[in-house]
């Protein structure tokens, strides 16, 4: 089983930038396609952006389009979230988690996740 730590977070200013990271666990990782996902207060988790395990394809959710970059090292064991021009509707704990089905449901297994806050 992949276990993962995400870090990276941060209070930024609107229109800032932040690089997330999720370290992974496990020698299945990469094999596993991968996603980025979000939580922000009240509202339920939704998907950010996913990674096939090559590295080769990525798809984004609309409002991440253009604006954030999903990646990944698979000797580090790391999946990393670019996120550029952020706005305050982009506040949120984020997390990763492994691909049940491509490209956005996950396995019900989560880290902590990581606090991203956006001031305008």
């Amino acid at each position: 089983q992949v276990q993962l730590v995400e870090s990276g977070g941060g209070l930024v200013q609107a229109g800032g930038s932040l690089r997330l990271s999720c370290a992974a666990s496990g020698r299945a990782f990469s094999f596993v396609n991968m996603g980025w996902f979000r939580q922000a207060p009240g509202k339920e988790r939704e998907f950010v952006a996913a990674i096939e395990w090559r590295g080769v394809s990525t798809t984004y959710a609309d409002s991440a389009k253009g604006r954030f970059t999903i990646s990944r090292d698979n000797d580090k064991k790391t999946v990393y979230l670019q996120m550029n021009s952020l706005k305050p509707e982009d506040t949120a704990v984020y997390y990763c988690a492994g691909l049940k089905t491509w490209p956005s449901l996950p396995f019900d297994s989560w880290g902590q996740g990581t606090q991203v806050t956006v001031s305008s």
